[in-house]
């Protein structure tokens, strides 16, 4: 599915002049981001498919780009990017072509980051409720205590937990915490994040999705985005230099380090045949 089929970058000469506009009355400004990452690019409208993948080295533009167009087409995002006061200047002088269905979204890295403090912080209380409820129990377990009302109905249930026959402190603590939360790696944190967001019939950004994913992990989020476009109805644009998702079945990859920019096989691409070329040097290793 192509929900957004054209996206294209101002001209040079636009956004000079917007530029030199913006900055004519303005005093105090620390840097007009994005203006400087495309100082050097021609006009470039890029065609997408239903995955399209931008490729490119550290300040390539590839995570810009993938800002510009979920601030066009007002996407939904989790987590704050790198911005400017002259970001949105530049956002209304690119062009796309489509619309983004309900539920559309951007999805980082940084909102796996987040995801994964939000589960250390669960697993932190849960730990501080664990020490306080062995705690508890050995007081109650030595603490002699007698009903005297129905006042003290509560306490007498804990009182019950704690002293049974073949009772323990984990024993305690699992009846009254409950299920721990706890058990997923980072990268398995990651995957399920991805595939957890990514539902039917939209349009999803995604920016180095491949952070905290071991290799085996990167093939099988390749597979779900490769069927999640095939058979779902999505439509995945994507800024990485994992080989592997650089290899997705019927991708268009543009390289973003070429002037201008082409769309290109992804073995040709420069950090594809370096380690094509470090497994050859290994070859008889294996």
């Amino acid at each position: 599915m192509i929900y957004l089929s054209h996206f294209t970058l101002p001209r040079q000469e636009l956004r000079e002049g917007a530029l030199a506009e913006l900055v004519k009355n303005r005093t105090c400004y620390n840097n007009f981001y994005p203006f400087q990452v495309f100082r050097n690019w021609e006009e470039e409208t890029f065609s997408l498919e239903p995955i399209t993948v931008f490729y490119g080295g550290n300040g390539s533009g590839k995570t810009t780009l993938l800002n510009l167009i979920g601030e066009k087409l007002r996407l939904e995002r989790r987590s704050v990017f790198n911005s400017s006061s002259f970001f949105p200047n530049f956002v209304d002088l690119c062009r796309a072509e489509g619309q983004a269905p309900e539920g559309s979204a951007v999805l980082t890295s940084d909102d796996v980051f987040d995801d994964l403090l939000d589960l250390r912080s669960l697993n932190q209380g849960i730990d501080r409720e664990r020490l306080d409820l062995l705690a508890e129990y050995k007081d109650l377990r030595e603490s002699g205590f007698r009903m005297t009302s129905l006042d003290d109905y509560d306490q007498l249930q804990k009182v019950v937990r704690a002293t049974r026959r073949k009772a323990s402190g984990s024993s305690y603590v699992k009846e009254s915490i409950g299920t721990n939360v706890r058990g997923k790696s980072n990268g398995e944190t990651a995957f399920k994040y991805f595939t957890d967001q990514i539902q039917d019939n939209a349009l999803y950004l995604l920016d180095e999705p491949e952070n905290s994913l071991s290799v085996q992990r990167q093939r099988e989020l390749a597979q779900f985005l490769e069927d999640s476009a095939r058979f779902f109805g999505c439509q995945i644009i994507l800024a990485t230099h994992s080989p592997i998702l650089l290899s997705m079945k019927g991708a268009r990859v543009y390289d973003l380090d070429q002037r201008p920019i082409q769309t290109r096989k992804w073995t040709d691409l420069p950090a594809v045949r370096a380690w094509h070329e470090f497994f050859q040097a290994h070859a008889d290793e294996f």
